[in-house]
């Protein structure tokens, strides 16, 4: 593993333990000639996934950049970072079981805004703003009366009132 301090191959690995929910291994290493500590994890990969953009550009899945928008989405709001990872690790695993290489990039955000709408609306509005590139404020009324049609749900999916708002 390169040194991102120093760019040295020279590195050794002094910790290595799996995350908390068994999906990745966590590795904490140093660098022989700078000393420099870092940390890395190891994740399983069925397949190599390719992420097809509207414009038809063809572009390698990143796992990052899916957990970017969870964040960015999530930005100070009050949501447990375990959720949130996941969550992330939910969707991979959906993509990746699929059977397909190449996925459709709108197919992914669909993934992430029903992930976003059963985590915190708020996020889900906001993620769904730029995802769905409103112009006016009637786009975000729209959004927020579509929200407001769905029934409550606990955190496992189970809905907790009818429509009406009475319980069931």
């Amino acid at each position: 593993m390169r040194c991102p301090y120093c760019g040295s191959l020279e590195t050794q690995v002094k910790d290595s333990r799996p995350t908390e929910d068994s999906s990745a291994i966590r590795r904490r290493r140093v660098c022989s000639i700078c000393t420099g500590r870092f940390t890395t994890f190891e994740r399983v990969q069925l397949r190599e996934l390719t992420v097809v953009k509207k414009s038809g550009k063809r572009v390698p899945f990143d796992r990052d950049k899916l957990a970017r928008s969870f964040e960015t989405a999530l930005r100070k709001r009050d949501c447990d970072p375990e959720r949130v990872e996941q969550m992330v690790n939910g969707i991979v695993r959906q993509l990746e079981s699929m059977g397909e290489n190449e996925i459709e990039s709108r197919y992914i955000g669909e993934l992430v805004m029903q992930g976003l709408k059963s985590l915190d609306s708020v996020a889900y509005v906001r993620f769904a703003s730029v995802y769905r590139n409103f112009r006016e404020a009637r786009d975000f009324e729209a959004l927020i009366d579509e929200l407001n049609d769905d029934p409550p749900e606990d955190e496992d999916g189970v809905v907790l009132a009818g429509r009406d708002g009475k319980d069931l």
